[in-house]
């Protein structure tokens, strides 16, 4: 019976080691948080699409219509239009897209008749807001640390 007793303590003495180990081991361990959810990546809309992001698509597309629009107009009325108004009906520019509120966007049109200016600045720079600029030479400008400009790299 005795040897019977010492077994069944040694067993307890031993669960209890057990026990003990794995408590102390569970409290030096820190929790685990799970990762940080990431924004899906951007999918490019077209083959060399150049935008990092869908705003930067939108924008860009935006962008896209009203150089479609001032060059339909310049070759119709041989000048440039003076605000974004005049270009409504021009190419597929529409009444709607005269608001310079465009999403992530703020867009900024200053024209005369030999030359006009278009920039989309983002209401929040960072890697996937640039800011945008283009001319009377129709090409757009991109830069992702200041106010785009005619020195800024072309989008490509």
């Amino acid at each position: 019976m005795i040897v019977g007793m010492k077994r069944s303590t040694q067993l307890w003495v031993a669960l209890a080691v057990i026990v003990s180990a794995c408590t102390l081991s569970a409290q030096d361990t820190a929790p685990v948080s799970p990762p940080a959810p990431q924004a899906p990546a951007y999918q490019p809309k077209f083959p060399g699409d150049p935008a990092r992001s869908d705003s930067e698509a939108a924008a860009l597309a935006y962008m896209r219509v009203v150089l479609r629009a001032q060059r339909q107009f310049n070759k119709q009325y041989d000048h440039f239009a003076t605000t974004l108004a005049e270009l409504v009906h021009s190419g597929s520019f529409t009444k709607r897209m005269v608001n310079p509120d465009r999403g992530d966007y703020t867009a900024d049109f200053k024209g005369k008749k030999d030359s006009f200016v278009l920039t989309m600045t983002p209401k929040n720079m960072d890697a996937q807001h640039r800011s945008f600029y283009a001319e009377e030479d129709f090409k757009i400008h991109a830069d992702d640390s200041k106010p785009a400009d005619s020195s800024s790299p072309v989008v490509k």
